[in-house]
């Protein structure tokens, strides 16, 4: 299945330190209804980091049993580990899903060409489609345009989460990779924009809130409305801005525990609560758009 649209980088619901099996069902099924072009699970959203083995391979199934088939399936497994990335892509080819996310190797701080190395070995060891994941600002690592036009020669290297923010590096991306190569947003900011550029879609925060709005803003933008597209841009960035106001995922999991769509706000440990004055403007946010 083609990627493209608006593609939700999922939240983790958890209650009383564990996975909440039933609020997770209940999230895809909602997007699954409001017109989400794609499910991603164990992302960044998703707190793919603190969630151990046993529990990612359980997140997998029950996100198999609701979507497989309906739209298109990506699951994070990109770790700082080569030997790990390996282990986490292989599981998610063998139960069937339809891409792997892998995020740049983040503390190491490798090279442009070990970070070739690390994706070309990767891809020749598994068969499942990759999209890269480059977020400079949570690995300490930038995956150049020359490095991702040179990866984007691979076969199963199909796509790109681009969540550096410059649009400057997002065209150059788009310039010099192959025509078939799909650049994603990886930022609700930059979405618009990307698309503007050539971009396929985006792999949304703000889709966790508001799923049928930012489908419908990808769909105009896909479409060439581009006026209706910018009014919609507008209109959402208010939203973009209230989840960013402390570190994601905390902002999204309050508000979708405030709209009553999840049973607690719970994250895991390093990150911590919002604070009350974050979770006021938060407040204030949401009711801006009657979601509370």
């Amino acid at each position: 299945m083609k990627i493209w649209g608006s593609i939700v980088a999922l939240v983790t619901p958890f209650k009383n330190g564990k996975i909440d099996e039933d609020s997770f069902r209940n999230l895809l099924k909602w997007h699954l209804q409001a017109g989400t072009h794609g499910i991603l699970v164990l992302g960044t959203t998703g707190e793919a980091v603190t969630i151990e083995k046993e529990e990612r391979k359980r997140i997998m199934e029950i996100a198999l049993e609701e979507v497989k088939g309906k739209v298109p399936l990506i699951v994070g497994t990109g770790t700082n580990s080569t030997k790990v990335t390996l282990e986490y892509t292989k599981m998610a080819e063998e139960m069937g899903f339809d891409y792997a996310l892998i995020v740049t190797p983040y503390y190491n701080r490798p090279t442009q060409n070990g970070l070739y190395e690390h994706y070309s070995y990767i891809a020749k060891n598994t068969k499942i489609p990759i999209i890269l994941y480059n977020v400079p600002g949570r690995t300490s690592v930038n995956l150049l345009p020359e490095t991702t036009a040179k990866l984007a020669q691979i076969e199963n290297i199909l796509a790109i989460k681009e969540a550096s923010g410059d649009i400057k590096q997002i065209t150059e991306i788009l310039m010099k990779s192959p025509k078939n190569f799909t650049v994603l947003s990886g930022d609700d900011f930059t979405a618009y924009s990307t698309v503007m550029l050539g971009g396929r879609g985006v792999i949304s925060v703000a889709a966790n809130i508001m799923p049928k709005e930012v489908s419908e803003l990808m769909e105009k933008s896909l479409k060439g409305n581009i006026s209706e597209a910018q009014e919609l841009n507008m209109k959402l960035y208010p939203l973009f801005k209230a989840l960013f106001i402390e570190t994601n995922p905390v902002p999204a999991k309050f508000a979708l525990w405030l709209m009553g769509k999840i049973e607690t706000p719970e994250v895991r440990a390093p990150l911590s609560a919002l604070s009350e004055s974050s979770l006021e403007q938060l407040k204030n946010t949401l009711k801006s758009y009657n979601l509370i």
